[in-house]
């Protein structure tokens, strides 16, 4: 192989910037959309989950969270595109900051398990990646979540756990759709993830 044609295959084609990009302002009108309080609560509800499962679920590992990546970056420059119209560095160290973090982590995951998913069984595919949402949900949004909600706030991460628990009816609601609308999206562009 060489030094050319290894350079060219590491480069990022100009599709895959342009899906980045896409999904990265899918998130931010997402994460923009009127939301919905929690009393007691800091962080509010708002469609920005729906939008980082989609991104994961849609483009796969690495391109979800280049634009997770991308949206945040955006609002850490301070475009204001984080729930509620926040922007700069304050959401990370604020109560939404382990959200934030863990949504590039939750990206990934999810398309891991989809590229998984897509090319290992036609069989059941909604309920496997139903199934990789809600344990990324639980297993990386929950713990990244409270644990930066407790240090916002000085808190103890026990006093919140159960805190979170009332985002999660509307957070399967939320993975349904996007498993739904991603179904669609791969039997409409079956190359998508380069299968």
């Amino acid at each position: 192989m060489t030094t050319h044609s290894l350079t060219r295959s590491r480069a990022v084609a100009p599709m895959d910037l342009a899906y980045i990009s896409v999904f990265a302002a899918l998130i931010a009108a997402m994460s923009l959309t009127p939301a919905v309080p929690v009393p007691g609560l800091p962080t509010p509800i708002t469609l920005q989950t729906l939008a980082v499962m989609l991104a994961g679920l849609c483009l796969g590992a690495w391109r979800g969270a280049a634009a997770v990546a991308l949206y945040l970056v955006v609002g850490i420059a301070g475009l204001p595109v984080f729930a509620g119209g926040k922007a700069g560095i304050g959401a990370f160290v604020g109560p939404t900051g382990g959200y934030l973090v863990a949504f590039i982590v939750s990206a990934f995951l999810i398309g891991l398990a989809t590229s998984w998913v897509l090319r290992s069984t036609e069989r059941f595919r909604f309920l496997w990646l139903l199934a990789a949402c809600l344990v990324v949900r639980i297993a990386v949004i929950w713990p990244l979540g409270v644990a930066g909600m407790a240090r916002a706030l000085g808190k103890p991460m026990g006093s919140l756990w159960a805190a979170d628990l009332v985002f999660w009816p509307g957070d399967i609601i939320k993975a349904v759709i996007a498993v739904l609308i991603a179904i669609a999206v791969h039997k409409a562009f079956p190359r998508l993830l380069g299968r």
